[in-house]
């Protein structure tokens, strides 16, 4: 279990269009989210979807990628780790947010010549 690190893999669709900024270092950074679907029976035996949205962040390369290729319901693999954080908003209240920060990605959905791998 020691090699065990903090390792996310989710495969989901694009939630909206990708907000790209290119920040004054030079950096660029992706941000959009993920909606992942899991199906089970409840009680009564009737089928039920559970969505589940993901905050992804990407940077760099990675973040070149999603502005290239990621689009509004699209569906996506991604790899990368779970981050924390926390913000003050305007009115000063603190937030915190959950965030995949993205290794990796790519786009699925058959023969799509846009098929691309960071």
């Amino acid at each position: 279990m020691r090699t065990l690190r903090n390792k996310v893999q989710l495969i989901g669709n694009v939630g909206q269009a990708p907000e790209i900024k290119n920040l004054e270092s030079g950096k660029k950074v992706a941000s959009f989210s993920i909606a992942t679907n899991e199906f089970y029976k409840n009680s009564k035996g009737e089928k039920v979807q559970d969505t589940q949205w993901h905050n992804i962040v990407a940077w760099g390369k990675t973040a070149e990628i999603v502005e290239s290729y990621v689009a509004k319901g699209k569906e996506i693999a991604i790899e990368g780790k779970l981050t924390n954080r926390s913000y003050e908003n305007k009115e000063g209240e603190k937030r915190y947010v959950t965030e995949v920060v993205a290794s990796e990605i790519l786009l699925l959905g058959g023969g799509n010549a846009n098929n691309d791998t960071h």
